[in-house]
């Protein structure tokens, strides 16, 4: 999300201590998830909090962009992905974000980006003056000028360049110009291997970087924006008919990790919708009122809306989630007051935590989240809840929705994603949800709102194990994007 269009200032929050169309485009994802749930939630907030801080700103066949590298998800917190961009091509790792819109990476020259990687990826770096398609984007370019309306893009009079300057509130930027160039798609239909297949893309070359982007212990190459503004690749794809304005995802909550994200509509007869609010750089809801255990919390509708600084956000980017400071007390005050008097509570440096030597689904109740036009979203205890380190045999359990200090904002990330089918519908200006089993197939339809859908089971396409996680794409001669990303599961850059 770019910064001039919203910006959240989040301080650093304390946690508990030892007691987080075209054709469809998929993209599965691989996840890990930690065993001995040693991460306190000190430090998933504070890596959300800087999250929040950077708020800114036809064709046939399967297309499969295989991943590389180890990730933890509570020490990384990333999405990666490897593209190949130019002529002759070059791969790059780049963060997936679906809070912001310009694919951008690091550039020859650049300025403090890092060297290194302790994600175990060698780091490149693009050079346009070595790729014969490269071509450099003026300010006259209309495409220059949706960026600049979308607070993506600025221009200077002195060289008619295009170019950008994200300024984050940890004190962390980067800053860089816009090129065009090749992004390069292995295509495979029905099974068999054919010729490389090529899509034009305007993307970000980073020149300078600062603050937290110079660190090379999470260091990938760039960032991979899913915004909904025409800077975004998914925009871009549409607009040139290989994609449909719609992407889904469906990230596995277990301790297995993986799911999927794809540039497509998930056709699953659960899914419930609800609209977008209109005219937002974000991904805004009307969220209305929040239920627990069937009792609707009295908590003023107006907490909710958007206004300035104040709205709901569906964020995959932000590992946690974050409550209006309104909501929050009502919010945990009531769960508290559910479970039996057995259950130890905590409270540790303003969290509120329970101890635990049963299951939480047996103990706590269930959570509805509910929207505009009847869509409520279900959330399990292990929705809302952290687990933390055990004491004497006794698991920690901790709130894992978190007060927004003095802000209006609430925030739903990943906590409460999980386990379930996500559709982002930018066409129709709608969100859809749905509890699922993600390491099951899908089917991916071509259009989206009419259920139709058709598929090929890519699990058995060239029997390539970077297609494996059963995605469906239904459709003859469907384009798919299949791109296997390293699903770190937390913060990430907007």
């Amino acid at each position: 999300m770019a910064a001039a269009a919203f910006a959240i200032s989040v301080a650093l929050l304390a946690a508990a201590a030892a007691v987080g169309g075209g054709s469809p485009v998929s993209l599965p994802l691989e996840r890990a998830f930690p065993t001995n749930h040693g991460v306190e939630l000190s430090e998933l907030r504070a890596r959300d909090a800087l999250r929040h801080r950077r708020m800114l700103q036809s064709s046939n066949g399967v297309v499969d962009f295989p991943v590389q590298g180890t990730y933890d998800p509570f020490q990384v917190g990333l999405y990666f992905t490897k593209v190949q961009l130019g002529t002759p091509p070059v791969e790059f790792y780049v963060q997936i974000d679906t809070g912001s819109d310009v694919l951008w990476v690091s550039c020859s020259s650049c300025s403090g980006c890092p060297q290194t990687s302790g994600l175990q990826i060698q780091l490149n770096f693009f050079d346009p003056g070595r790729s014969s398609t490269s071509s450099l984007i003026a300010c006259s370019d209309q495409r220059c000028n949706s960026g600049i309306q979308s607070s993506d893009a600025s221009c200077s009079s002195q060289n008619n360049q295009c170019s950008y300057t994200f300024q984050y509130g940890d004190g962390s930027g980067t800053s860089g110009y816009y090129v065009s160039d090749m992004m390069h798609l292995n295509t495979i239909f029905e099974g068999s291997v054919t010729t490389n297949s090529t899509a034009p893309v305007v993307f970000g070359c980073s020149n300078q970087q600062s603050g937290d982007l110079t660190k090379s212990d999470r260091a990938v190459d760039g960032i991979f924006g899913f915004g909904q503004q025409e800077m975004s690749v998914i925009s871009q794809l549409s607009s040139q008919g290989i994609a449909p304005r719609v992407f889904s995802h469906c990230l596995k909550g277990d301790s297995s990790g993986g799911g999927i994200l794809v540039l497509g509509e998930i056709v699953e007869p659960n899914i419930v919708y609800t609209s977008l609010v209109p005219a937002q750089p974000h991904y805004n809801l009307n969220l209305q009122s929040i239920s627990v255990n069937g009792q609707t919390l009295q908590i003023d509708s107006s907490v909710f809306a958007t206004s300035n600084n104040r709205g709901t956000i569906v964020d995959s980017g932000t590992t946690l989630a974050y409550l209006a400071e309104e909501a929050y007390d009502p919010f945990v005050n009531a769960i508290t007051a559910t479970i039996p008097q057995s259950v130890r509570t905590v409270v540790s440096r303003g969290n509120q935590c329970y101890l635990l030597t049963t299951s939480v689904t047996d103990v706590f109740p269930q959570v509805s989240l509910n929207f505009a036009g009847g869509a409520s979203m279900l959330l399990r205890p292990q929705d809302y809840l952290i687990q933390q380190n055990s004491i004497g045999g006794a698991a920690v359990w901790c709130i894992g929705f978190q007060k927004l200090q003095g802000q209006g904002v609430t925030i739903l990330g990943d906590l409460v994603l999980k386990d379930k089918i996500v559709v982002y519908d930018l066409a129709g200006q709608r969100i859809g949800w749905a509890n699922f089993d993600c390491s099951l197939s899908v089917n991916v339809s071509a259009t989206t709102g009419t259920g139709r859908s058709e598929f090929v089971n890519a699990g058995e396409i060239g029997g390539s194990i970077s297609l494996r996680d059963g995605l469906k794409l239904r459709k003859r001669g469907i384009l798919a994007f299949l791109v296997h990303v390293t699903l770190i599961y937390c913060i990430g850059f907007l």
